[in-house]
């Protein structure tokens, strides 16, 4: 039988558009703890609590993305929070107090949570669902490549030029990824259609499943446990090195996660496909949790050997990417098919707020522990947190999704 056409124009144009828009966030994500740190002379401890905003805005507004997007056209309202997250760039380069910085990054974070659900769910709609899976998961090497190339360049910078430069060069990404998401040809789902003609004829309830999809809730917990140790890692693992003495380019820690990720994508991307969802998720667990126990160690191994520990703390990556490439495309596929057509959406923006919600938590409580016990001590902890999240996921997440699955 033959396979339908996955790369449509649309498709590489929203991959463009993913690629760019994630290389101008990641381009920051590194920098930004020097920047406060520098600029405005932040403890470790608050700089975690300022960088957390632009989550916890984000994770706010999702729900009520999920929400419009399953109701409205998508692609108006992903244009309109991209145009917004671009002219947020505008405002860090502009000489701005702390004050107005942390009102750019929250508003940067609602702009976030409109375009992450928005260019996901325009994604699923474009793709043929025979090949979902495989879609989701080249879909997801797109943020993957900006992971290995946007720290990396931005940590390569920093020392180099100015914030501004960083700044502006996170702009001009965004700029031109705006373009490609504007070239992107939607079509409205055949849900979506009978939802619009009805709606005039029924007047519906407001109620909390239109908001975030009830029945990922199990899957929920498990995925914000996993995230806490992620968020404390992807925004502290540059500090974490200075701090045990790891003199090399840890832009090169996320090269080594995306590259992880982008190979073991696109395997367990056919696998779901084939129907192995939550055995790809359970698969991914173990060398994540494998992993942040080796960072957590990293700074006894380097106080020992400091070329074992450095290989270490680069083994750590390849595993973090291995772990977690197996288990996004399954994570998001499980909520999609735990969700009717009409809520797509909404399953879409319940698995980035479960997400986003952890990765704030590690965010803020990663720096505060940094202040008392040091780096080390967030990375242990995380492995315990992951410990918890696959018991969780194979005692209950499992047979509730084998229950309630609909597809």
């Amino acid at each position: 039988m033959k396979k339908e056409r996955l790369f449509t124009p649309s498709y590489i144009s929203i991959l463009a558009a993913n690629f760019l828009f994630f290389f101008g966030f990641w381009l920051l994500i590194p920098v930004l703890p020097f920047y406060l740190k520098e600029t405005y002379d932040c403890p470790t401890s608050v700089i975690g609590v300022i960088l957390s905003c632009y989550t916890i805005s984000c994770l706010c507004v999702r729900p009520f993305s999920g929400f419009l997007m399953d109701r409205v056209s998508r692609k108006p309202i992903y244009i309109t929070c991209y145009v917004t997250c671009v002219a947020m760039f505008a405002g860090y380069i502009s000489d701005v107090s702390l004050a107005i910085f942390i009102l750019l990054r929250a508003l940067h974070g609602v702009a976030f949570g409109g375009v992450t659900v928005g260019g996901n769910t325009l994604c699923v709609d474009i793709m043929p669902s025979s090949r979902r899976g495989e879609g989701l998961g080249y879909y997801g090497l797109t943020n993957n490549i900006a992971m290995a190339l946007g720290p990396m360049t931005g940590l390569m910078l920093h020392g180099e030029v100015s914030y501004r430069f960083i700044f502006a060069a996170g702009m001009v990404a965004s700029i031109v990824g705006l373009c490609c998401a504007i070239a992107v040809r939607t079509r409205t789902p055949e849900s979506m259609k009978t939802r619009q003609e009805n709606s005039d004829t029924k007047t519906s309830k407001v109620s909390l499943d239109r908001f975030f999809l009830i029945k990922g809730i199990p899957v929920s917990i498990s995925l914000l446990l996993l995230s806490i140790p992620y968020g404390a890692t992807t925004n502290f693992v540059a500090m974490y090195a200075r701090e045990i003495g790891i003199d090399v380019a840890t832009g090169f820690f996320f090269t080594m996660m995306a590259a992880g990720m982008g190979v073991s994508r696109i395997m367990a991307g056919k696998k779901v496909d084939h129907g192995y969802i939550t055995q790809c998720i359970h698969f991914g667990y173990y060398p994540v949790i494998v992993a942040f126990v080796l960072l957590g160690l990293c700074r006894f191994i380097t106080a020992y050997n400091t070329d074992v520990g450095t290989a270490t703390f680069f083994l750590v990556p390849l595993m973090l990417g291995v772990g977690f490439g197996v288990m996004f495309p399954a994570m998001n596929s499980l909520y999609i098919n735990l969700a009717p057509n009409n809520q797509r959406a909404t399953a879409t923006s319940t698995y980035l707020t479960s997400w986003d919600v952890g990765i704030g938590i590690g965010m803020t409580t990663g720096g505060m522990i940094a202040q008392h016990f040091t780096f080390y001590m967030v990375y242990l902890t995380g492995s315990v947190l992951c410990v918890v999240s696959l018991v969780f996921f194979v005692m209950k997440v499992t047979p509730h999704y084998n229950r309630n699955k609909l597809r």
